[in-house]
């Protein structure tokens, strides 16, 4: 007998709570950050950490990899890094006088790719097949990447020394945009007293398997959204390309990913719908690093999350009765 969905939000749920849990032996105080990663894991989306140096990006990516007990792939970004590195290459074999394909890094459930922004726009180019489609292609040769598949890429700010900013086709493919920021005093003092003296990712264990993280993956995708959910979602949608301080609004790439993310969302909150707090809650994450402001917003030097803010606020709420 099928079990009820409930019990299958319980499951999803659980294991949750398992990698939350695993993830905060490693990152003190940030349980916002590590709540978006475990959103964009579970609705199948890609994750950019963007934030200052040393504040615990990679750390973030690599302790969600090992909690998982999936393949990891790291990837240094850096200015002499090429698309054959990421994507893989064919070469000759003489022995048997055939091309072979090597895999590059990107053939992981989770890729890591640190300071991306540290790579030339055409590097960065060879992660968009590989991002939206789960697969690359070498020499007119399809290769399927592993199942499941998540980009977690750190950068930063496009202000500091050496880097190239995303191109608006990359930033459109991560579904959610986090900023750790310092930690707050006590975390912090708590960081030097627990891991001053060693790794700490040393220590931690996986919880689960990309197995079970692709079956309730799957499960998420069937949670409800009723079409009042869907109609105020594309309203958003509309009132950011409509607003007078936005050059670039959000796409219906950005929708589709939204929706899948509340749905997550949903789940990790204990319900099997979605509801307009869900919208309100992702919308910033998924939709600010989208969002290209108006040259007179960036004169008068509008912040993109207030914009976002304020386009959801300016969309009357549903009722969800």
């Amino acid at each position: 007998m099928e079990r009820s969905s409930a019990s299958r939000v319980d499951d999803l749920q659980t294991v949750a709570q398992d990698i939350r849990a695993a993830i905060q032996t490693v990152i003190e105080g940030k349980p916002e950050a590590i709540e978006l990663a475990l959103v964009a894991l579970f609705s199948s989306g890609h994750l950019l950490i963007e934030d200052v140096p040393g504040v615990g990006k990679t750390m973030l990516a690599k302790a969600l990899a090992r909690s998982i007990d999936g393949t990891a792939q790291r990837i240094q970004f850096t200015p002499d890094l090429l698309p054959s590195d990421i994507t893989g290459v064919s070469i000759f074999n003489a022995e048997s006088r055939s091309f072979e394909f090597k895999p590059g890094g990107v053939f992981a459930n989770v890729v890591i790719g640190d300071e991306i922004n540290r790579a030339s726009p055409k590097t960065q180019s060879a992660l968009l097949e590989a991002m939206e489609e789960h697969q690359v292609t070498v020499d007119a040769v399809t290769h399927p990447l592993p199942d499941p598949f998540m980009v977690v890429a750190t950068q930063n700010p496009i202000e500091m020394e050496g880097t190239y900013p995303l191109p608006e086709a990359q930033r459109d493919r991560f579904a959610l945009r986090i900023s750790l920021g310092y930690p707050v005093r006590a975390a912090e003092v708590a960081m030097l007293e627990h891991h001053g003296e060693g790794d700490p990712l040393a220590a931690l264990r996986p919880v689960t398997d990309v197995a079970r993280v692709a079956e309730l993956t799957a499960r998420v995708r069937g949670i409800f959204v009723h079409h009042a959910i869907k109609e105020y979602l594309v309203g958003v949608l509309d009132a950011t390309r409509n607003s007078p301080d936005v050059r670039l609004g959000g796409s219906p790439r950005a929708g589709l990913q939204l929706l899948r993310a509340c749905k997550a969302r949903a789940v990790l909150q204990g319900r099997n719908y979605v509801i307009p707090d869900d919208v309100q809650a992702l919308a910033v994450p998924a939709l600010a690093h989208r969002i290209l402001l108006s040259p007179a917003a960036q004169l008068a030097r509008r912040n993109v999350d207030e914009v976002v803010l304020a386009a959801v606020h300016s969309v009357g709420v549903p009722d969800h009765d």
